[in-house]
């Protein structure tokens, strides 16, 4: 009767996402009166798969498969299946990033499970089994119940604490019947010297109010200053001023950093569904009665080529003290 969650890794390591998939399953388990049990798929070493112990979970389940080193939705779905029967697993966790969303619906066809999805804290009461997430672009808030035997969640990004809890981990070995494996990768091309998006602890953005593609120099100092990342609004990646691969919002990538600046965005409501989540969030614009001032959590009213300079010179000041 274990909480089963999948952690995913990136070329055999796992990431901050990972712990907090299992300190978040590890806290589902304590209300469930159970344990946690881990599945790490893809050849991933011991060192590694035992620093999962260290939040909470009390046995990793290892898959190694060849065919499973290039992520088949299909494939992924049947195998953390199996682990969830052979565990008696009544609930299974995932991210509600990219993997997640493909591998939760499905597992929720396959288990005929309810699915709770984009979930942003631990559960109001497991009898009934009660979950809330963010619904209307993150503007109001939904509970829901969820009354099958067995469930799915998946976790909002940078919606719950990482905690060690000092414990260790058994690493047992899983042989999965992996069934046809469809898909079929040709080439990969990986981004490299940049903090990207998803991982990003802290991202500055820039809106059509930067003026300019030649007016980014501020956004890229003080990202560089602040270990961040850069992203920017719709209409600017459109313009071809930044790239698509910087697009935050309801059309571009979600993201939920712990520090999300944004320099001459309006803050339409699309742009705000993808980065609501932010922990905390400091606008810059100009116009005192743009929307992003709603959602913000420190507002300056000013031209934000003036604003970030002096920004720029105020985190160099603090890190020289």
């Amino acid at each position: 009767m274990s909480v089963i969650v999948y952690t995913e890794n990136w070329d055999g390591k796992f990431k901050k996402l990972s712990f907090e998939l299992v300190s978040y399953a590890t806290k589902v388990a304590e209300m469930m009166g159970t344990t946690v049990t881990a599945v790490s798929i893809g050849n991933v070493e011991p060192s590694e798969l035992n620093k999962l112990g260290v939040y909470g979970a009390s046995k990793v389940i290892k898959v190694e498969n060849t065919a499973l080193n290039v992520l088949d939705n299909q494939a992924y779905t049947r195998v953390i299946a199996q682990v969830a029967a052979s565990e008696g697993a009544k609930v299974i966790v995932l991210s509600n990033n990219a993997t997640g969303k493909a591998l939760a619906p499905r597992l929720s066809v396959r288990l005929k499970a309810a699915l709770g999805s984009a979930l942003i804290k631990l559960p109001v009461s497991v009898s009934p089994f009660t979950v809330v997430k963010k619904v209307f672009s993150g503007k109001a808030f939904a509970t829901l119940i969820l009354k099958t035997d067995v469930k799915i969640l998946t976790l909002a990004q940078n919606s719950f604490e990482v905690v060690e809890t000092g414990g260790s981990a058994a690493v047992e070995s899983f042989a999965a019947e992996v069934g046809e494996v469809k898909t079929v990768v040709k080439d990969v091309q990986k981004q490299t010297g940049k903090i990207l998006l998803n991982d990003a602890e802290i991202v500055v953005s820039g809106g059509r109010g930067m003026k300019s593609p030649d007016n980014w120099g501020p956004i890229e100092e003080l990202a560089a200053l602040l270990g961040a990342a850069t992203a920017c609004s719709r209409p600017v990646s459109d313009e071809g001023w930044r790239s698509h691969e910087e697009h935050t919002g309801q059309t571009g990538k979600i993201i939920a950093p712990n520090l999300y600046i944004a320099a001459g965005i309006s803050g339409a409501i699309q742009h705000m569904a993808g980065i609501s989540s932010s922990k905390c969030i400091v606008a810059i614009n100009t116009d005192p009665d743009a929307p992003v001032f709603e959602n913000a959590d420190y507002g300056i009213v000013g031209d934000a080529m003036k604003v970030l300079p002096a920004f720029i010179e105020a985190v160099k000041d603090a890190k020289n003290k």
